[in-house]
């Protein structure tokens, strides 16, 4: 009998199958939750779990394990540094599969694949955040436009007098020193 073992192929060869699933828990790590199928959700947390379970001891060869499934350097710095020391005391259980419904066009089961201790960040508030800190850089690029606009009138002005001093100084009309 052919109970729980093996895994699912997923209807691809196995390169593109590794590819998917390394691509998938990249992404996963990157940004602690993914919107996928039911069935790639389910493959992809096999090999997240596994990664997670290494990365909660940071020795070199664990990184280097690790780095055959994830290629990006900042995501593997993330995870180890990040990631893993977040599930020291947690003994697996590290992603968890919620549904959301069917897909529109085939009706697949699509699920929401995320790390258990995810925490939505409130996007109103980086919203926020984000426009006050673009309203104080225009208004501070906008004060420096106005002082180099200044400084350029104040030369041309500058420049202007000085030519008046020098033509009011002309030999013509200056009056004759007392020798």
């Amino acid at each position: 009998m052919k109970h729980r073992s093996g895994f699912n192929q997923l209807n691809r060869v196995s390169a593109h199958r590794k590819a998917l699933i390394r691509n998938q828990v990249t992404v996963l790590f990157k940004y602690e939750r993914i919107v996928t199928t039911h069935a790639k959700a389910s493959e992809t947390r096999k090999a997240a779990e596994k990664l997670i379970t290494r990365a909660k001891v940071d020795s070199v060869h664990n990184r280097r394990i690790a780095a055959k499934k994830i290629q990006d350097e900042a995501v593997l710095a993330k995870l180890f540094t990040d990631i893993g020391p977040r599930f020291v005391s947690r003994a697996g259980g590290y992603t968890r599969i919620l549904r959301i419904g069917d897909r529109a066009h085939d009706a697949a089961d699509m699920v929401v694949l995320e790390l258990v201790d995810y925490k939505p960040v409130d996007k109103t508030a980086a919203q926020d955040k984000k426009k006050a800190a673009k309203k104080a850089s225009d208004k501070a690029e906008k004060a420096e436009k106005r002082g180099r606009a200044e400084k350029a009138s104040a030369k041309r002005t500058g420049a202007s007098e000085k030519n008046k001093v020098v033509a009011s100084e002309s030999p013509a009309t200056a009056e004759p020193k007392a020798e």
